[in-house]
């Protein structure tokens, strides 16, 4: 079912590194290394049901596989950009801005 990359990281049937024994992916803790510049002590506030070597486990593999999980990272923004754009308004949107509340 899954390869394990480390103790702490396993490679899911989608060949998605995860922690071990959890549903986070490591790109989830790498995102928010890379938008908050969080410590891991500071993540694991964010992350209380992750232990420090988790963490410390997902910041070492995201690291080792950098390249990959940055053009991921990108690949996703892109996509969320187009999502966005081709949504439009939501009606509180258009309803600020009718009050003149948003430009």
């Amino acid at each position: 079912m899954s390869t394990v990359a480390t103790s702490l990281i396993e490679i899911d049937q989608h060949a998605v590194a995860r922690i071990a024994g959890t549903k986070t992916k490591v790109i989830e803790v790498a995102i928010d290394k890379l938008a908050h510049d969080s410590s891991p002590e500071e993540m694991h506030i964010q992350y209380p049901h992750l232990s420090l070597a988790q963490i410390h486990a997902a910041l070492s593999y995201y690291y080792e596989h950098q390249e990959e999980f940055d053009s991921e990272i990108a690949s996703q923004l892109k996509e969320v950009k187009q999502l966005k754009s081709e949504q439009g308004d939501t009606p509180p949107h258009k309803r600020l801005r009718s009050m003149g509340l948003l430009k």
